[in-house]
């Protein structure tokens, strides 16, 4: 591979190897990842300690306890720590974190839980990145290689722990939704399949709120691949385009695009799918209308998978049959019901706006749309030609939902402010008409009125079942 500073990472930690006494392996974040970093990481011998700073939830700590792991919770002892030979991180601990600081200051190397696990695996590693349709793609990829009779795992940002699952299992393949902060750590460790699905602002904050640097962040996905290995990225999306001219690759491209004729790779042609590879192979085409999941974002997640697939080979027929029965994951343009003729739509994961957009964008005309929420500096102007072209009314649900009102006085007949979900619910269902949906899809976290996403997501589709 060409080097080049914004592909490889600019320090990488190599394996540690033991000499000698037990090497001490701190774990950060009592979480699913945290938890499955310290079995994998007992298991290989470490004299391992974890320390959360907030409360561990009681199953983590049965486990921890049941597995006779040292841990502490609401509280960081700093001469427990700062003797690591190695530290695992949570994801959601940002790099300014004073105890952080004081790792990389003592020279002491911080990773993530994937690379951590990825020394412990030979299979093979495909990898989904992006700032939207992250989950969806790695969830229908998962079904597509299930389907198909691969031994594969599913993790990451999803299911269960990779490390746990290094740890219990032996997959030769894993399907892993990789975030930003996640790669952030991540060094030695290859995806033999990278996917970049998209790069839209997101998570400014922990990236000093310099759209390039998380770029980079994005871009870490190809580090350290060879010519034996796949980049699948979107060559629609204008900040990857951008973000590819100023570097280089050692995996083979493969693009996907529905505005224009890629080959090799995934394009669209009189509303067909088409896929060829590098490969000698039959290509692959497949109707879009076929598809289980609809709307245009959807046609990109498919084009992904669908060339993972046809790299590993995978048999047309089944990719087909796999992209029209999938059902898409919890709280993502997830139908709850249709109640009166109007259709409930539980897309709760939506926390930023480009999600909202691309719900919006997959709607047809007359969406009551439930917004609102804690407002990250959201920009909702990319939505203003959605919202007049689909939306009838908005149904902020927040405790403070002044940005929203003020983003779209004047384009709709009504905003009108509630304070739970059930009231959302009833306010939503009187403003709709037979054929018209209710859209949750709040562009905002949850955290002002429910304990997260899933919270708001299960609360939501409680109240619609109880109309």
């Amino acid at each position: 591979m060409n080097e080049n500073k914004n592909i490889e990472p600019e320090k990488a930690p190599a394996p540690l190897e033991r000499v000698g006494e037990r090497l001490r392996l701190v774990i950060l974040g009592a979480g699913e990842s945290g938890v499955g970093a310290a079995y994998l990481a007992q298991q290989q011998g470490f004299d391992v300690f974890v320390s959360d700073m907030g409360a561990i939830a009681p199953k983590y700590k049965e486990q921890l306890q049941q597995w006779n792991i040292s841990f502490e919770e609401q509280q960081h002892t700093e001469e427990l720590i700062l003797n690591a030979s190695e530290v695992v991180k949570s994801p959601g601990i940002p790099e300014k974190a004073p105890l952080v600081k004081k790792l990389r200051e003592a020279g002491i190397p911080v990773i993530s839980e994937i690379e951590f696990a990825g020394r412990y695996t030979n299979a093979k590693m495909i990898c989904i990145t992006g700032s939207n349709g992250k989950t969806t793609t790695t969830s229908l990829t998962y079904h597509i290689l299930k389907k198909a009779g691969l031994n594969v795992g599913l993790a990451g940002n999803i299911g269960k722990s990779f490390a746990y699952q290094v740890a219990t299992e032996r997959f030769d393949y894993y399907v892993l939704e990789i975030s930003s902060f996640m790669l952030d750590d991540m060094y030695q460790f290859k995806a033999d399949i990278a996917v970049l699905l998209n790069i839209t602002p997101d998570h400014l904050d922990r990236y000093e709120y310099k759209m390039e640097n998380y770029v980079a962040s994005k871009f870490r996905i190809a580090q350290n691949q060879t010519a034996a290995d796949y980049l699948i990225y979107c060559a629609d999306d204008p900040e990857t385009v951008k973000g590819m001219e100023s570097r280089t690759f050692g995996a083979q491209l493969l693009p996907f695009s529905i505005t224009t004729k890629v080959q090799p790779g995934a394009y669209l042609e009189n509303d067909t799918i088409i896929i060829t590879t590098n490969q000698q192979q039959e290509l692959f085409n497949m109707s879009i209308n076929d598809l289980a999941l609809q709307g245009k974002h959807n046609i990109y997640n498919s084009m992904a998978s669908g060339i993972v697939s046809k790299v590993l080979e995978l048999r047309n027929q089944t990719i087909r049959e796999s992209m029209g029965d999938f059902r898409n994951i919890e709280h993502r343009l997830e139908h709850v019901a249709k109640i009166q003729g109007i259709n409930f739509i539980n897309d709760s994961k939506a926390t930023n706006v480009n999600s909202t957009w691309y719900a919006l964008e997959s709607m047809p005309k007359g969406v009551i749309l439930i917004l609102g929420g804690v407002d990250k500096g959201n920009d909702y102007s990319m939505l203003n030609d959605l919202v007049k072209q689909k939306v009838k009314a908005i149904v902020c649900l927040g405790k403070d939902n002044t940005r929203i009102h003020e983003a779209f006085a004047g384009m709709v007949s009504e905003i009108i402010d509630t304070k739970s979900a059930p009231e959302a619910v009833y306010v939503s269902y009187h403003l709709a008409n037979k054929g018209d949906t209710v859209l949750l899809s709040p562009a905002c976290a949850s955290f002002d009125l429910f304990k997260n996403y899933e919270d708001r997501g299960d609360q939501f589709k409680k109240a619609v079942m109880e109309l």
